[in-house]
Parts: C-alpha cells; sequence; structure tokens
C-alpha cells in the first residue's frame, strides 16, 4: 500500500491524497496531491523531483505553495521514491532511457492533473526534472502553461572529465553494464551523508531533516545512479546545450541558478537561458545545488522570483513554521 511518510520534523502536510498511477508500460508509480490552504484556488503546480528525489523532500514546498493558493501534485519518477524499479537492487538509481520519464509524467498528468486538479497548469522542476522538463518543452509534450526550474541539470560539475566519462558510460552501456553502479558508485544516498563539505544546502537544520527523510524511506532515497542513467544523462544534456536549442522553446521559462552549485554548471545554465525566446535565469550568489532546502533569506529571494513570475502568485502573509535543528 502506497504511503506518505513523515518524520517528526518533517510532518505530511494534511489534506495530501495519494494516488497509484500506472504508466503505457506498465510501471506503477507513486503520485499524491494537495488542495489550496486558500478560499481562492490559482492553478496547480507540479513537483519534477531531481533524481534521488522523493515526495517527503518536498514537504516544505508543498506547504508554502499551499499557502500561495495552490494546489500541488507530487509524485516519484520511475526508480526512485516509491514508484516501480526495473532492477532488482532498490538502491540504484537506474532508468533504461530517459524517454521513459515522459511516460511517467504523461501517466501523472492523465491520472491526476486532466481530471482532478484545477487549471493553469505549471510545473515547479529540479535539477534532473528540469532537464526532462526542458525536452518535454522543447518537443511540445509538456502539459504545462509555465516552467519554474531550479538548478537544471544541463551539465554536471561532479564528473572532472565529462567528455572522456560520457563516451565510458556509452561503451559501458553498450558492452551490457547498464544496469550497474557507477563505478565506484554505492547504495548510500547523498542526502545521508556528513552535512560538513556536503553539496547540496548551507542550512544545516533543513540538510538534517532531509537527511532523517531519507534514512526513512530508506531505499526510496536511491544511491549513486548506474551506468545506464549516467549515459542518458549526458545524451540528453549534449542535446539541450545545443546552441539551436533554446530558441525552439516557446515556453515561458524562468530559472532559478545556484551560484555555488557544486553539482550542476551554472554558466552552462546562464548561457543556455540567454538563448530562450520566452525565459530568464537569476542565479542566487551563496546557494548551493538544493535551493528549496537552503537557509531562509536565500529561500525568500527564490520565492520572490517565483512570486512575480507565476501568474496570480503573491507573497506569503504568514510567516512559515521554523524548521527544528535533529
Amino acid at each position: 500500500m502506497l504511503t506518505l511518510l513523515s518524520t517528526p520534523g518533517n510532518p505530511v502536510p494534511p489534506g495530501g491524497v495519494v494516488v497509484p498511477v500506472r504508466t503505457a508500460d506498465g510501471r506503477d508509480l507513486r503520485a499524491a496531491y494537495w488542495r489550496t490552504e486558500t478560499r481562492r484556488n490559482k492553478g496547480t503546480v507540479c513537483l519534477l523531483q531531481g533524481r534521488a528525489e522523493f515526495i517527503e523532500k518536498y514537504y516544505e514546498t508543498i506547504a508554502d505553495l499551499r499557502r500561495r493558493g495552490f494546489s500541488v501534485v507530487a509524485f516519484d519518477w520511475r526508480g526512485q521514491g516509491e514508484s516501480a524499479r526495473d532492477v532488482a537492487d532498490a538502491h540504484k538509481g537506474h532508468v533504461g532511457r530517459f524517454d521513459h520519464y515522459r511516460l511517467d509524467l504523461k501517466a501523472v498528468a492523465d491520472t491526476v492533473l486532466a481530471p482532478l486538479m484545477p487549471e493553469p497548469h505549471m510545473a515547479l522542476a529540479h535539477s534532473m526534472g528540469g532537464c526532462v522538463a526542458l525536452a518535454g518543452a522543447l518537443d511540445g509534450w509538456l502539459p504545462f502553461s509555465r516552467l519554474v526550474i531550479v538548478a537544471p541539470m544541463l551539465s554536471i560539475r561532479m564528473v572532472r572529465w565529462p567528455a572522456v566519462v560520457s563516451v565510458l558510460a556509452r561503451l559501458l552501456h553498450g558492452l551490457g553494464f547498464g544496469k550497474r553502479y557507477v563505478p565506484f558508485g554505492s547504495a548510500v544516498s547523498i542526502a545521508t551523508k556528513p552535512f560538513a563539505g556536503n553539496r547540496l544546502s548551507r542550512d544545516p537544520a533543513r540538510y538534517a531533516r532531509n537527511a532523517e527523510a531519507a534514512r526513512t524511506v530508506g531505499a526510496g532515497a536511491v544511491g549513486d545512479p548506474t551506468v545506464a542513467w549516467l549515459a542518458e544523462a549526458f545524451r540528453a544534456m549534449a542535446r539541450l546545450r545545443d546552441p539551436r536549442v533554446p530558441p525552439r522553446i516557446d515556453l515561458p521559462v524562468l530559472i532559478l541558478a545556484a551560484g555555488a552549485d557544486p553539482v550542476v554548471g551554472t554558466r552552462t545554465t546562464e548561457r543556455f537561458a540567454a538563448r530562450l525566446r520566452s525565459g530568464n535565469v537569476i542565479v542566487l550568489p551563496d546557494a548551493r545545488h538544493e535551493i528549496l532546502s537552503e537557509r531562509a533569506a536565500i529561500r525568500e529571494d527564490f520565492w520572490a522570483a517565483f512570486d512575480a513570475f507565476v501568474p496570480g502568485s503573491e507573497p506569503v502573509l504568514e510567516a512559515a513554521a521554523p524548521v527544528a535543528a535533529e
């Protein structure tokens, strides 16, 4: 039975409804939705997770959106969270093809967004979710009227020699090693590693909260990616980095990039955004990769940009509950 898990510092937002979703190729996904907290519903924001993320990690963001007058849809991509796996080891972050994520989003749109949630439908995407969303916007299948992306995965800084690693990943995938961890990979989730020297956030309280949530969901937080995931990620990023691509995207896009991001390349993101027809990028100077889990001042800057971009949005009038350190 699909559920939403709580920890003392990260309770489930009230009113959530868990929905099982079946994709066209027979994969079972976990999705959930929440109605707005306000009398006026301004539409629905669908959360598109990054790699190795899960619904529980977004509870604070869900609460922020609901206070702003939005309903929210969240789901786990295949291969992570409580959604189906294509490998026996549930800790492996695996997908056979990035095109499969299109099947996931279509199933969520057909099962939850279209029949149940008020329009307009917008997306808030992070990292890998931003890469998938930009590919969908390019190809015309994204079911949203506006797109906000946090630290999109257009290049990977954690890889020292990306060109070499890209070729190696494709070679290993072609030789049949696609379902194995990347070299030196393990089942340990990046979210559970020590705060000191972490790549994700400068906020110790939010980092500890996310780490406890990751330990609670166990294999749902997944460890390192597989060779196939990495090969597909390089292929998807290379396609989007083609200078001819950004001008072909008609969807209004706001990108929030992290100025101190050690995971993805912020300069690559800025170059991409400069070529968009209807888009803009704002760099938050002190932020690391997970802007939505950063310190309060950085999050306030993010929400100010969100409020200015998303139609009908407005700043939160009541202060959010503080995050308790663990």
